[in-house]
């Protein structure tokens, strides 16, 4: 029995202790990995350590109750934190905002903000590489997936655009958003999933392009899919979130508008962006800081290699496909990735970094934001979301800033879907955004 109490109150520490560290630098680098699975992990962790002290309790070993009783505690005051009720929304649409979601549809929704498992929802149609645009000269054509409302689904009317993460050079869609776009597509949502092209293909306009077409696509063809052309929501993480907010504050800027979209109506309902980059510039700054990087060096770009036998094995286990060489980690060193996004570090071309901050858009035309940040987020600095939720606040654009203390970035992602207690509450507060925007859309 002390043995395995002590085996607990180890393994609550050791994923419990992290959770209140904040990565800052290269040095603290190694308690990423074990910070990210103690937070999204944090209630069996609590449930970990509380056994272990039990069990040291009752073999009278003093080291696993103390173990075991700190790592429960801190796992636990993590999950009160991140699912506690907040007032966002009653700041955002009001007093009276509950009335907006019909009892219909509240029930379909989650009925916490953390529960041990969410509920099974029926399976969606789900349309794979639809051509939304094809690149002129040539036969290539961007792809995106559709996942309609499952079959005795009432639908919703409302339909998502999203932007995969992607530090702006890596991933794909369909990459650990399938459970995500089935609970959504269970509310009645239509999700429309964008392979946006990347850097080095395109820099930051071409990408707000390629969102720009998909919200223009998804509103001619939104017959189709039984959507009210009003009622596309826009939606994007981490770089993905970074490109939905240029997307929905630009949607009439001339640079951020392609040339076959002039004139097109490329407005969306609402936004919504997990943890994007509001400030460019602070992003840089940021990222340069962390890494402690020295002088540029001119070519010093990483070779990418098509992934091996066993490195396609590991996608399809841990992100549910393969992906392609182009697709693959890793990104060339920030300096590099800043000149293939911006052209340049910001005393170079200031006014690039002005056009790709989405706070430098925010007008009281912007549409309705939902904002999701952790506070511990060490790759887009929290106070850079806080300055975007103060600029739509003054600028009378109804907005909505959940910041998840000690959260990282990406605290959305892990498998199983959703078991991580901030996922779960930014979900629970994404259910009730779509609908309170949507009700005065019909």
């Amino acid at each position: 029995m002390k043995a395995l109490s002590l085996v607990l109150a180890i393994l609550s520490l050791a994923l419990g202790g992290p959770i209140l560290l904040r990565h800052r630098s290269r040095a603290t680098l190694m308690l990423l990995i074990p910070k990210f699975l103690g937070t999204a992990l944090a209630p069996y962790v609590a449930l970990a350590g509380a056994l272990g002290a039990v069990i040291g309790l009752l073999a009278r070993f003093p080291l696993a109750i103390v173990g075991g009783a700190l790592g429960a505690g801190v796992a636990a005051n993590y999950v009160r934190r991140v699912t506690a009720p907040h007032d966002g929304f009653t700041c955002a649409f009001g007093p009276d905002w509950s009335r907006r979601i019909p009892p219909r549809a509240e029930g379909r929704m989650l009925q916490r903000r953390w529960t041990w498992w969410t509920p099974k929802v029926p399976e969606p149609r789900w349309t794979r590489d639809v051509a939304f645009w094809t690149i002129p000269g040539s036969e290539r054509m961007l792809l995106a997936d559709i996942w309609e409302p499952p079959a005795g689904v009432e639908p919703a009317g409302t339909a998502i655009v999203y932007l995969h993460g992607s530090a702006w050079y890596l991933m794909d869609k369909d990459v650990l958003t399938r459970s995500f776009f089935r609970h959504l597509a269970a509310q009645g949502h239509v999700v429309m999933d964008v392979a946006y092209r990347l850097c080095p293909e395109v820099d930051v306009t071409g990408m707000v392009g390629d969102a720009k077409r998909a919200v223009a696509w998804m509103k001619a063809n939104a017959a189709t899919y039984g959507v009210n052309p009003q009622r596309v929501v826009l939606m994007g993480a981490s770089a993905g979130g970074h490109v939905a907010l240029l997307a929905a504050y630009g949607a009439s800027h001339p640079r951020l508008t392609p040339d076959e979209l002039q004139g097109v109506d490329t407005s969306v309902m609402a936004l919504v962006s997990y943890y994007g980059v509001p400030d460019l510039r602070a992003y840089g700054e940021h990222t340069a800081a962390r890494l402690a990087e020295g002088p540029a060096q001119p070519g010093a770009v990483t070779e990418r290699r098509q992934p091996g036998a066993l490195e396609n094995y590991f996608n399809r286990l841990l992100l549910g496909r393969t992906l392609t060489a182009e697709q693959s980690p890793p990104s060339p060193p920030h300096r590099e990735m800043m000149r293939q996004l911006v052209g340049g570090q910001p005393g170079e071309v200031p006014e690039m970094y002005d056009l790709a901050s989405p706070i430098h858009h925010v007008s009281p035309a912007s549409p309705p934001t939902l904002l999701f940040h952790g506070e511990h987020d060490s790759i887009v600095p929290v106070a850079s979301a806080r300055r975007l939720y103060q600029a739509l606040t003054t600028a009378g654009v109804p907005a909505l800033y959940v910041e998840f203390p000690q959260a990282e970035h990406a605290f959305d992602i892990l498998y199983p879907p959703f078991v991580g207690p901030a996922a779960q509450a930014a979900l629970y507060d994404l259910e009730r955004f779509l609908v309170c925007v949507g009700t005065g859309n019909n």
